[in-house]
Order: structure tokens, then sequence, then C-alpha cells
């Protein structure tokens, strides 16, 4: 599955919005749980990650897939594999143009708009 995310994520976040590939691909990618969606041929769409500590991250929908419910469908995947494990809360950095995205599926802004590879975000939480 961490093969399928790699091109997703080099496609979106590199290509699409110029983030360096080393700050994309670290060390974290081994010790994370992978989500990848597929279209009814097998072709990867979206991916997503969560971290041994509670954080979702690198979440990515191909352009031709947003909108769809993808995306929703990895975070919903990716929360409940939090939650199976016995998290209290799921935690996430949104790009500030995905922030509404998030919190349509329950989450909540918490601080202030900070600067990550260049791109706004916002940290976000999500309590069980």
């Amino acid at each position: 599955m961490q093969a399928d995310a790699k091109p997703i994520r080099m496609e979106v976040f590199v290509q699409e919005q110029n983030v360096p590939a080393d700050l994309e691909m670290d060390d974290m990618d081994a010790a994370c749980l992978h989500a990848v969606a597929y279209d009814a041929a097998g072709r990867p769409l979206g991916t997503g990650r969560l971290l041994p500590d509670g954080h979702i991250g690198r979440m990515a929908v191909l352009r031709t897939a947003r909108g769809s419910g993808v995306g929703g469908a990895i975070l919903k995947g990716l929360m409940a594999k939090a939650r199976e494990r016995g998290d209290r809360q799921v935690v996430l950095s949104a790009q500030t143009h995905a922030a509404e995205f998030y919190l349509a599926h329950g989450f909540a802004m918490a601080g202030e708009v900070f600067e990550e590879a260049g791109i706004p975000h916002i940290e976000m939480h999500y309590e069980f």
C-alpha cells in the first residue's frame, strides 16, 4: 500500500503544490499505517497515513478524483483505525484551504495558522 501512496503524494504535493520531495517523503513512513483508495480498475486515487502518535497526515487525492468522496472515505478509515487501537483523539495539520473538509468530518480548529513547506496550515483535532 505504501508503494501505491508514493506516486499520489508526489503528484499532489511535489508537482501540484511545489513541496520539496525531501520534505514530502520522510522517515516516518515506515512507522505509519497507510490508507489508499482505489477505483474499480484498481488504480490508486488517494491516500493518507496514521502516525503512531495519533496524527493523520499526507492526505492527498488525485485531481481527477476530488469531490467524489474518496478523501472522506480515507479519513474515516484512518480515524476508525486510530479508535480501534485505543487513541483518544486524532490530530492533523490541515492546509487552510482544506479546513472546511475536516470541519465537515467533526474536527475542530486549534491554534493559529502557521506555514509548513510554504503552505498555510491550521492544527485540527477530533476527540473520540
